[in-house]
């Protein structure tokens, strides 16, 4: 099976270059964010300290009693550092060079634990009610039904050796299982840059609400503008999209550095 991949041959060297800027970044941001779940919450499991999940802030961690609940929490956190570093390995274009072996069974286990994830992350919502507001559930559902679309339609053309189809359907496979990760970032951005104006403790205030449904939609929006602009025969297309991935590369630095300043890093330790 083929994979996620940004080697969708764009028509200038500066619009590749402009989405590698951003990889790079993200890269950076993932590696932290897997770090942090491993350090904080894949420790405190492997030693039996589920309570510790808390020492965390959490909408709904450790609860006494909640034996499905916990453990279902469990899978889904820890789950979240394998689907990260495995759908950062299919962004690598030379791991499906160098060993398309591992290449294929690594898209594997990124769409099967995408798919469990969604439906996971689904339940604890709806099941569990771990949300902060009914939009913030609403968001954060969308992206869970996204999620299962897309990794469908990417397992099923890859079926079908449609290769070039799936890398796209991978692709937004990819930014839909990582819009949880683009909140965190785009929310830190937001604060750092506005000093949090609009949003709130229940993650329902209007920024709040632009930022959930924007984790997904538009790292979306600019993949597909991506996609197209290195087809388009119009350089104005592309400087553009150019602008946009700088853009959103200098965003992506921003939060970042915010989460790992004061999301993650006192749980990095």
């Amino acid at each position: 099976m083929a994979s996620p991949s940004i080697s969708l041959r764009p028509g200038t060297g500066l619009l590749r270059r402009s989405g590698l800027v951003w990889f790079c970044i993200a890269a950076v941001g993932q590696t932290a964010f897997i770090w942090m779940i491993l350090a904080h919450f894949g420790r405190r499991t492997l030693i039996g300290d589920f309570a510790g999940w808390n020492d965390k802030p959490l909408i709904k961690g450790y609860a006494p009693g909640d034996d499905a609940g916990n453990l279902m929490f469990a899978v889904h956190v820890l789950l979240a550092a394998v689907v990260t570093l495995s759908g950062l390995m299919q962004l690598v274009p030379a791991l499906r060079r160098r060993a398309p072996g591992l290449h294929r069974w690594n898209g594997r286990v990124f769409l099967t634990t995408a798919v469990v994830m969604a439906l996971g992350g689904l339940w604890l919502t709806w099941g569990r009610g771990t949300y902060l507001s009914l939009i913030s559930a609403i968001a954060v559902s969308v992206d869970g039904i996204l999620i299962l679309i897309f990794g469908t339609l990417a397992w099923r053309t890859a079926v079908r050796r449609d290769f070039g189809t799936h890398q796209r359907w991978a692709m937004r496979a990819f930014l839909a299982v990582n819009g949880v990760w683009f909140l965190r970032v785009g929310l830190m951005a937001w604060a750092i840059a506005t000093g949090g104006l609009g949003m709130n403790n229940t993650l329902s205030g209007p920024a709040d609400v632009v930022l959930q449904f924007g984790a997904y939609l538009i790292p979306l929006a600019l993949f597909e503008a991506y996609w197209r602009a290195g087809r388009s025969t119009r350089p104005a297309v592309r400087l553009l999209v150019i602008t946009a991935m700088a853009l959103a590369a200098a965003v992506t630095a921003l939060g970042v550095f915010g989460a790992v300043a004061f999301m993650w890093g006192p749980y990095m330790l």
